[in-house]
């Protein structure tokens, strides 16, 4: 076993021991920051109802998160973009394959939605390993080929989840189907960390070459990474199922960008060899609790737009934080994520219990409005309104005269533009012998000017006799 097999196992043992790992800090300290905000925008979040609803949201964004781990650890840069397609493809399958009776029994659907997972990222793995291309390139054609497929099995939301999901989308209590998948998974990556397949899949991310000169059967493991992220991506589609109880073509495809995000902001390296469940996991719940606080604010029809903004900013303002880990890591030997979560943690506790239990005995009892009364509006006369999209309407008399008087200084100002602009080329080009052209469209320009004045002065006064006649 080479050094840095050596290093990695450990780096393992001080995780598990709570040691080490700076790169929590940014998810851990983001985490409390937006609980405390969401807590004191809204205290119903930390009722039994609101816990319920919010894992029943978040739950496929975490899954989701968790399914792109496995490949990103592989290293090669591989980043499943098509990781929001393929939930949204075992999402259309499903429903349409319940609505024709083929699949109705609640394992049979849970065993092909992970088998079908499974079976992507295996081909994906084949590809990437014997074809040769670049996983960025395999998991883009995915993306497009998956977003069309999906259109073409269901071409618009509709279908039906099957009967035994009725209930699990209402997010009524905290114990629910959708929260037991959600630990067991969490329990079987923990556990799959323990295994030497972890180790190995962490050595090949890190440095592929040592893998292999260490005897790392490295096209065994990366194989067995994509189909353990297929699997993942089958159970983030059960609870992405259950949450809109349907069959959505577009909406799975939104949890791509979203899952590297968290990703991302759980301190995982997009280059391999680095990601964790606990930083994942508070990544997913991150973005969840920024849609929430948002949420809480009225932005109007730039709502989804200002959700995007924030999303954005957050993970560039996280990762220049992670800027900071290298002066953490000299000073800061024994920096333990357990000991920080729970001192924070604390912290934001008495502010939950504040928000949720406290009240201002100064706060009014708001008084009761009369109920508004709707009237009809008063017709608009019809001489008033516009009947084209371009029409203006016709100017009077002030108009007119504001116009007339407003025209000689309008006319000044260009003339006063055009002269300047003379005077710039005349000095400029002084030298050379290209100033001709541009005194003779000044001089042009002039010409125009003086008989577009001669004829609006004409135009202007009438002659004499007619207007004797006119009085």
């Amino acid at each position: 076993m080479t050094d840095v097999t050596a290093d990695l196992e450990r780096d393992a043992g001080r995780s598990h021991g709570g040691r080490a790992n700076p790169f929590l800090l940014v998810p851990i300290t983001l985490f409390f920051l937006l609980l405390g905000l969401a807590v004191l925008r809204s205290p119903s979040l930390m009722t039994s109802a609101g816990i319920g609803s919010a894992i029943i949201v978040a739950t496929p964004l975490i899954l989701a998160t968790y399914a792109l781990m496995a490949s990103v650890i592989s290293g090669r840069g591989t980043v499943d973009l098509s990781i929001g397609p393929l939930i949204g493809f075992i999402n259309v399958t499903l429903i349409q394959l319940y609505a024709m009776g083929i699949l109705t029994n609640p394992i049979a659907i849970f065993v092909y939605a992970i088998l079908l997972g499974a079976l992507y990222q295996f081909l994906f793995a084949l590809i990437v390993i014997y074809v040769r291309v670049q996983p960025i390139i395999v998991s883009l054609s995915g993306y497009l080929a998956l977003s069309g497929m999906n259109l073409v099995i269901l071409p618009r939301p509709g279908g039906m989840a099957p009967a035994f999901m009725a209930d699990w989308g209402l997010g009524t209590s905290i114990f629910s189907p959708v929260f037991v998948i959600l630990v067991l998974a969490t329990i079987a990556w923990m556990l799959f960390t323990r295994t030497a397949f972890y180790t190995h899949l962490r050595l090949m991310g890190s440095d592929e070459r040592a893998a292999y000169t260490s005897g790392v059967p490295i096209y065994v493991v990366r194989i067995g990474a994509h189909i353990i992220s297929g699997g993942f991506a089958g159970l983030a589609a059960i609870t992405f199922t259950a949450l809109i109880s349907s069959g959505d073509p577009s909406q799975g495809t939104t949890y791509t960008l979203i899952a590297v995000t968290a990703l991302v902001l759980g301190g995982a390296s997009l280059a391999g060899g680095r990601a964790g469940i606990f930083g994942s996991f508070l990544g997913a719940v991150n973005l969840y609790l920024i849609t929430f606080v948002l949420a809480t604010f009225n932005f109007g029809a730039v709502q989804s737009f200002v959700t995007n903004l924030a999303y954005g900013s957050i993970l560039v303002i996280s990762l220049l934080l992670t800027l900071i880990i290298p002066f953490i890591q000299r000073h800061i030997h024994n920096f333990s994520p357990v000991l920080y979560f729970v001192v924070l943690g604390v912290g934001v506790l008495g502010v939950i219990l504040h928000a949720t239990n406290d009240r201002d005995p100064r706060a009014r009892t708001p008084v009761e409005t009369e109920a508004a009364v709707v009237r009809m509006l008063e017709p608009i006369e019809p001489g008033s309104l516009y009947v084209g999209p371009l029409e203006v309407a016709r100017p009077n008399a002030t108009d007119m005269e504001l116009r007339t008087r407003a025209a000689p200084f309008v006319l000044s100002a260009l003339l006063l533009i055009v002269i300047a602009v003379f005077v710039r080329v005349a000095v400029t080009q002084s030298d050379r012998k290209t100033i001709a052209p541009a005194v003779a469209i000044v001089v042009a320009a002039l010409v125009l000017l003086g008989a577009y004045l001669m004829r609006n002065e004409g135009a202007a006064t009438p002659p004499v006799g007619q207007t004797e006649n006119t009085q």
